[in-house]
């Protein structure tokens, strides 16, 4: 382990996955903290800057590009716009809407593919000739992110002592998504870019801005700053793999607080297929809950109750939990 950054008691790793026990290692981080800070990846380093590039031209688009090519109840693809994100229903619940616009992209599915019939859920991303290259970099960049979250999951199935099989055979026409991120400054008491939240997907990967921002729940119960070596990627676990792996693994609490200046970030999702149902594994982790979950119902969920008219129906949809 090449060095420790402050978390609590914690810490995040920063784990060189060309090391011989670097999937001992994720196991650990996994347990410990759910985030980890992985070098000797195989993204090209370019890619990040030709994102975070890309990332900034397309919110300095003009406000009426972005209002055509908006996100509809029916295709969760194209710009979100600033303030819109759950819990931002300030008029029904008293909550500071999310400070940040949004660019949605879900995994390109082929139009001929079978999968179309079964789930409303895929369709055509809205690409945009106003940014030059656009697809083929999302592209390029969305190939690197899966060939790298396919490593973690193979690595993680081995630490949990899984046939590797049991896992990458539920991406074969994922519900793995992008988004875009834009964080504008906002003055103090209303500088929540998104609210404290755990990721409900298996592996996020994010290469953080520069400009910093994003805050991790520590052990000891305060939000702790995460700085990463810029060639890293951070990882984090989310609800599924946490159920997966029976409340072994982590889905630890993160926000993003928006004081510096303006941030960029394009976290990529990795999310299973429509029809998994995500269960644990492995012997479950003593006191853990888990409730098995479709993944198309999870999913179509937290896409109704984006919407500002839409509240969630209680515990329902909650993948798992420790009791207090």
């Amino acid at each position: 382990m090449a060095r420790n950054y402050a978390l609590g008691v914690a810490g995040i790793p920063v784990i060189n996955l060309q090391g011989d026990n670097a999937g001992r290692l994720l196991d650990r981080a996994w347990r410990e903290v759910g985030f980890a800070a992985v070098t000797g990846h195989s993204v090209d380093l370019g890619l990040f800057a030709k994102m975070r590039s890309l990332t900034q031209e397309v919110f300095s688009l003009r406000e009426e590009t972005k209002q055509r090519f908006q996100i509809t109840a029916k295709n969760y693809r194209g710009f979100v716009p600033f303030g819109f994100f759950s819990p931002n229903r300030g008029e029904v619940t008293g909550v500071l809407p999310d400070a940040y616009e949004a660019f949605k992209l879900h995994w390109e599915c082929p139009v001929e593919h079978s999968v179309r019939q079964e789930c409303a859920l895929y369709g055509n991303n809205q690409w945009l000739s106003e940014v030059a290259g656009m697809e083929e970099t999302v592209l390029t960049y969305w190939s690197a992110c899966d060939d790298l979250a396919n490593l973690l999951l193979a690595l993680s199935a081995a630490a949990l002592d899984l046939d590797p099989l049991s896992l990458s055979c539920c991406f074969t026409a994922p519900l793995t998504n992008m988004t875009l991120l834009h964080y504008p400054t906002q003055p103090a008491g209303a500088d929540f870019g998104i609210h404290p939240h755990k990721d409900t997907n298996v592996f996020t990967l994010l290469h953080p801005d520069p400009v910093g921002g994003l805050e991790v729940l520590g052990r000891d119960g305060s939000w702790i700053s995460v700085n990463c070596p810029p060639e890293a990627l951070l990882i984090n676990t989310g609800e599924m793999m946490e159920v997966w792996s029976g409340g072994h693994y982590a889905a630890t609490p993160h926000r993003v607080i928006n004081r510096g200046p303006d941030r960029f970030s394009f976290p990529y999702f990795m999310v299973p297929n429509h029809d998994v149902v995500v269960k644990p594994l492995v012997p479950v982790k003593p006191s853990f809950v888990a409730t098995p979950m479709p993944v198309g119902v999870l999913t179509a969920e937290v896409w109704r109750t984006n919407w500002r008219n839409q509240l969630p129906v209680p515990h329902t949809f909650a993948l798992g939990s420790l009791r207090q």
